[in-house]
């Protein structure tokens, strides 16, 4: 039952003024997208859609989207399946560390693990000419192929999977199982019969999510298949307005809405599949379930380290290898080693630190401006609940959801020309910096309405019978009780915004370059070592703020930071 508190003309302002920001920032592109897309010249017209679709460019991009996308789900499915039915249920040792492991390629950008790979594979892999195995000068790049392009997907999107996965294992009771082996069921028999079925429901929902952000990734896709020749939406995309400007947008448009509408029924699909299968389940088990592998538990430790190697510290090696020879494709030794490559990407290119300046900006200030909507708005949410909250809690998602080329498009038709002024943000970092803000803004309101549900509304009540203004409860009550969710998924922001391409690639312009661009426009202008060395940078940074987010988990609440039990 919601609670009356604040009275009533401060709580409806406050409601008004948040919900009308939040319904701006997040859902107006969205809808700008939608009329963009079903407009002729006399008004709704499906003309503009079919135009489009007839076009085989199209068709052929549809295809090879969901086929990569599929086939990629399904290596997710596998490693993240595999990878969560062993940590949440056996007794393996060091799962934290392997968590964490398996946690940073879904946080190093797709770009850079596409660049990353490239220097594992091929016959101008530094890596593979260092230690003689390189193929010979001529020899095809693997990846540059729609299986290569799948299963970097599959490993990129491996971590939503297991998150998801996890989450409901941990969740099943351990008595459930105990009465089966009483029954009679062992091994297999009692995996397939009883862990399995209760299992489907988060495993069909980590799919999905797979699914449809594998469908909408562009750095991998980029990297590996325009070389090749082969485009995926998202690509057919970047290269129609990279060729041609806005004059193409409204046939960007229905590409775009292509996109969602091919994410949104995978997802939907998801749910309809979903409906007959609740099991009922209650939360997290007071006593989560713990299998003992015995004999068997040394050889899966050492398959499941074995994986983070090959899936995360070979193609790291690969990288920082490239980036310490003078050029791409010599072997790496004591007569080739070289920091040319550090020293003119970071120190000599004004780019490479522009954009430095640029992607921390937009990543701190998207992560504080959240913040400071979020609080408010997700106490007003839940304590001052109306049909508007409602409805803007059941769509706050759809930005997020949707694919970032999707976003990208959808701002700039609502920016590109101001309301009732002559004025632009295409080509300023102010049409980044929204996108950011509509892209992140569940990341940052789903933990704090976690932690604000799970406060007693009694102190509240105590400080307003007190005499405390709204204000003053916020401030003295809310902010300190809510505090570290709220920096944890303002951490969380900022990772995911440092490193992003998908959303930039669209909306950049000279000087409003980010990391992630300044990496795809290296590696495409042939400048890898560079490329490279810019990429080993940013991982380091990721690596080291995922660091400090595991430090200080301990005094976060329980269930703030994903990769922790």
């Amino acid at each position: 039952m919601a609670t009356n508190m604040g009275g009533s003309r401060s709580g409806d302002w406050l409601l008004s003024a948040l919900m009308g920001l939040a319904i701006l920032l997040t859902l107006a592109p969205v809808v700008r997208l939608l009329v963009e897309g079903v407009s002729g010249p006399a008004g709704f017209s499906l003309a503009p859609v079919a135009e489009v679709l007839a076009q085989s460019t199209t068709l052929s991009a549809l295809w090879h989207s969901i086929f990569t996308a599929g086939v990629g789900t399904v290596i997710s499915v596998i490693l993240g399946g595999a990878f969560a039915f062993l940590v949440a249920l056996t007794d393996i040792r060091a799962k934290g560390a392997l968590v964490f492991c398996l946690m940073i390629p879904m946080m190093i950008p797709p770009q850079i693990t596409a660049l990353a790979w490239t220097q594992v594979m091929g016959p101008s892999s530094v890596l593979l000419k260092t230690i003689g195995l390189a193929p010979p000068l001529g020899s095809p790049q693997p990846l540059h192929s729609p299986l290569g392009i799948a299963v970097l997907l599959g490993i990129q999107h491996t971590s939503i999977v297991f998150l998801t996965l996890r989450a409901g294992l941990r969740a099943i009771p351990p008595e459930a199982v105990e009465a089966a082996r009483i029954s009679g069921a062992r091994g297999l028999r009692l995996w397939w019969q009883v862990v399995l079925p209760l299992s489907v429901p988060s495993l069909a929902a980590g799919t999905a999510m797979a699914f449809v952000t594998a469908l909408g990734n562009f750095g991998i896709p980029a990297m590996l298949g325009i070389p090749a020749g082969y485009s995926t939406l998202p690509t057919l995309i970047y290269q129609r307005l990279a060729g041609l400007g806005t004059s193409v947008l409204t046939e960007v448009a229905v590409l775009a809405l292509l996109i969602g509408v091919v994410a949104l029924a995978g997802v939907l699909l998801n749910r309809l599949f979903l409906r007959r299968r609740a099991y009922g389940l209650i939360g997290l088990a007071n006593r989560p379930l713990e299998v003992s592998l015995r004999h068997l538990r040394l050889p899966v430790e050492l398959a499941l380290w074995l994986v983070i190697f090959a899936i995360l510290v070979l193609p790291l090696l690969a990288l920082a290898a490239t980036s310490l020879v003078p050029a791409y494709g010599v072997p790496l030794n004591w007569q080739t080693i070289s920091l040319g490559g550090w020293y003119e990407a970071l120190f000599r290119q004004p780019v490479t630190a522009r954009a430095f300046g640029n992607s921390f900006l937009l990543a701190t200030g998207a992560a504080v401006v959240l913040m400071a909507i979020s609080l408010p708005l997700a106490w007003v949410m839940l304590r001052r609940p109306n049909r508007l909250s409602r409805t803007f809690d059941l769509l706050v998602d759809l930005p997020y959801a949707l694919p970032g080329v999707v976003l990208a498009i959808a701002c700039i038709l609502l920016f590109i020309n101001l309301p009732l002024t002559d004025l632009t943000l295409y080509g300023t970092i102010w049409i980044i910096f929204i996108a950011y803000i509509a892209r992140f803004f569940t990341v940052m309101l789903r933990p704090v309405q976690s932690a604000l549900a799970q406060l007693d509304p009694a102190m509240e009540e105590a400080a307003q019978s007190a005499g405390a203004s709204l204000g003053r409860r916020l401030r003295t009550i809310i902010l300190p009780l809510t505090a570290p969710a709220a920096a944890a998924g303002a951490i969380l922001v900022f990772l995911t915004a440092f490193n992003e391409l998908t959303v930039s690639a669209l909306l950049w312009s000279s000087g409003t370059e980010t990391l992630g661009v300044v990496i795809f426009n290296l590696e495409d202008s042939g400048e890898t070592v560079m490329a490279s060395a810019v990429s080993v940078a940013v991982v380091g940074v990721v690596i080291v703020l995922m660091g400090a987010i595991q430090l200080a988990s301990r005094r976060l609440p329980k269930g703030v930071v994903p990769w922790q039990n």
